[in-house]
């Protein structure tokens, strides 16, 4: 999976526990998790507050790679942007799975959606719909619109969706997002902005009788590594890294 780091500007590793229940908002309790993620990882010293009830604590973003984790009324996010290595970044986010019954009291049958979520980040000073349609193509259904005269495209965000298993309770996105504006088109001033390559893997529902969240996210990590692996890399992200190469 680290092949990607030399690919694309930026690489982040996401796992988001999406609960169907509110999380604890005591200060012991969201304190108490905030804590148990610092004792295992000392350099996230960096804890703040959003608007609705949102709670964040992470590393230093100063050196391009840090830590981060968040508590949402629904929803608890663990990432780690720019690993040096892979399996780190997974051990970050086994590690608050197995604290979660524990810090925050979430039992595995309050699951609403369990996410394993992989990011790259191109960095490109240009209209990023357009270098997308270059780079990865139009749907061919579409290909003669761009031949309209004074045609300019102004929206390309790819985006692609399936299941996974036969009661769709396992879903892939694919998803390609543009930073490109209307007003940076009407101006002809474009500037350095990330266009950014998702790729979601979700899991609906409870978990099975017995099954943790560790257990529960393992299918989930190797879906995503096959796919990224067996497709992402060369049919989207290498594509987009050659085209901004020769702008």
């Amino acid at each position: 999976m680290l092949q990607v780091k030399s690919i694309s500007d930026d690489f982040y590793v996401n796992v988001n526990v999406n609960t169907e229940m509110d999380l604890p908002t005591s200060r012991e309790s969201v304190m108490h998790y905030f804590e148990q993620m610092q004792r295992r990882y000392p350099t996230m010293k960096h804890f703040y507050s959003r608007e609705r009830g949102e709670y964040v604590l992470e590393e230093e973003k100063e050196k391009g790679f840090y830590r981060w984790t968040s508590v949402e009324p629904r929803r608890i996010c663990t990432g780690y942007v720019n690993p040096d290595d892979y399996d780190q970044a997974i051990a970050q986010h086994e590690y608050v799975l197995e604290q979660l019954p524990y810090t925050l009291s979430v039992s595995p049958l309050d699951c609403e959606s369990l996410n394993f979520m992989c990011g790259f980040d191109f960095t490109y000073c240009g209209n990023h719909n357009e270098l997308v349609a270059e780079a990865l193509g139009l749907t061919p259904a579409f290909e003669r619109l761009s031949e309209i005269p004074g045609t300019r495209l102004i929206n390309h965000d790819p985006a692609i969706q399936f299941s996974l298993d036969e009661d769709c309770r396992v879903q892939c996105r694919i998803s390609v997002e543009s930073r490109t504006n209307i007003f940076h088109i009407r101006a002809g001033e474009f500037p350095e902005e990330q266009l950014s390559v998702y790729l979601t893997i979700r899991r609906y529902g409870s978990l099975e009788p017995g099954q943790t969240f560790v257990q529960a996210i393992k299918p989930l990590q190797e879906h995503a590594e096959q796919i990224v692996e067996g497709y992402l890399v060369s049919n989207v992200l290498v594509p987009l890294q050659q085209a901004i190469a020769i702008k």
